[in-house]
C-alpha cells in the first residue's frame, strides 16, 4: 500500500462491488501487480486519476479507498493488515486487532459479514 499508495498506509472498506456508486463520470481500470501475486484491478477517476476502489480475484467485492467517500468518517478502522511493514511512526492505538500480515476472516468477522461476503461471491460467478 505504500508504493501504490505514495503514502504510510491505506484505509480500505471491503463491500460489495455492485453496491458502488461513482457519481461522475466512468472510473478507468488499471492492472497492477500485488503482494500476493494475484495482482489487482484499480479503478481510479478518469479526471483526476485518484485511485476509488481495487478489486482483487474476482469482481464481487470492491475494496473502497475510504478518504474518497462522501463521509470518510463513517468507517473507522476494524483491524490493521500488514502492520510487519508499516512505518516506526505510526501508531496503532484505537483499539482494533493488528495483524502483522493478513487475517483469517474466519477469526476477525462477525458471522452476518462472511455470509454477506458468500453471498457477493456466489452472485459473481
Amino acid at each position: 500500500c505504500q508504493r501504490e499508495t505514495g503514502s504510510a498506509f491505506a484505509l480500505n472498506a471491503m463491500i460489495e462491488s455492485d453496491v458502488v456508486v461513482v457519481t461522475s463520470g466512468l472510473p478507468e481500470i488499471l492492472e497492477t501487480p500485488s503482494a500476493s501475486g494475484n495482482g489487482q484491478r484499480i479503478r481510479r477517476c478518469s479526471t483526476c486519476r485518484v485511485a476509488l476502489w481495487s478489486t482483487y480475484s474476482g469482481e464481487a467485492i470492491a475494496f473502497v479507498r475510504v478518504g474518497t467517500l462522501v463521509e470518510p468518517g463513517a468507517c473507522p478502522p476494524d483491524i490493521h493488515i500488514f502492520a510487519s511493514t508499516k512505518l516506526p511512526w505510526v501508531v496503532l492505538g484505537d483499539g482494533a486487532p493488528v495483524m502483522p500480515e493478513y487475517y483469517r476472516r474466519s477469526a476477525h468477522w462477525p458471522e452476518a459479514s462472511i455470509r454477506r461476503r458468500e453471498a457477493a461471491l456466489a452472485k459473481g460467478r
